[in-house]
């Protein structure tokens, strides 16, 4: 018998994390409710889910400091619940590390198809790669290796702390150095989604990364204007 995959919604409102749970219980899903966010915390633990339904209004610690928390341990699936629409909290939010991001009031359609996408995209690697080595899901340049399995970088010898959007991120662009990559198709494949909204979360992103790996005589993650970015090798080097 194959398990349900579990989810932890968190939400201080009852009657809309109940309503949730219904929809995913329908749909095959096993879930587990709590109402702050020291209780999400607690059962984060001992729940071990697939993915976390996140509000971020919480009493006592806020959703923003439980998605800081679980992602000093864990890479699990996080989607963010929010009433807060502006740009600047979206972008907050997976900043720190959320999967996606969904506006209150949502359609139950629309977040059962978000939680879908978005464990369809943990699973999965990037297709169509080329990179200089690759092995178990590892991407291996002369002076960086991006682990995947166990979210891990090193580079110029050294292991870099690296939140996991900004790992996955890397990863993509360099599993397919040189090819172009507009910022919708950065979206809809690191976020597991067709992304409607803002697309300065990948410049963010990409600016983060360029702060950590500026030094290098190998390659560099370049601007295509008018179109996205790329991994560039830099002639001869490699």
């Amino acid at each position: 018998m194959v398990s349900k995959q579990k989810i932890l919604i968190v939400d201080d409102d009852s009657n809309i994390s109940n309503l949730i749970s219904l929809y995913l219980e329908k749909e095959c899903f096993e879930t587990i409710t709590v109402e702050d966010g020291e209780s999400a915390l607690e059962e984060f633990k001992k729940f071990s889910p697939d993915l976390i339904l996140l509000d971020l209004m919480l009493p006592g610690i806020d959703g923003y400091e439980v998605c800081r928390e679980i992602r000093k341990t864990s890479t699990t699936p996080i989607i963010m619940l929010s009433a807060k629409g502006e740009i600047f909290d979206k972008v907050l939010g997976l900043e720190l590390g959320a999967d996606d991001y969904i506006i209150k009031p949502f359609d139950t359609k629309e977040l059962i198809a978000r939680v879908k996408a978005v464990l369809r995209r943990y699973r999965t690697v990037p297709e169509n790669t080329n990179p200089v080595t690759t092995k178990n899901d590892t991407v291996v340049y002369p002076d960086l290796e991006i682990n995947q399995t166990n979210y891990s970088v090193i580079y110029q010898g050294k292991s870099l702390d690296m939140p996991p959007k900004e790992l996955e991120l890397l990863y993509f662009l360099a599993s397919s150095p040189n090819q172009v990559f507009t910022r919708e198709q950065l979206l809809e494949n690191i976020w597991g989604y067709e992304y409607i909204g803002d697309t300065r979360t990948v410049d963010v992103h990409v600016k983060r990364l360029r702060e950590k790996l500026s030094t290098s005589q190998y390659w560099s993650i370049s601007t295509v204007w008018g179109i996205g970015y790329k991994f560039e090798l830099k002639a001869n080097s490699i």
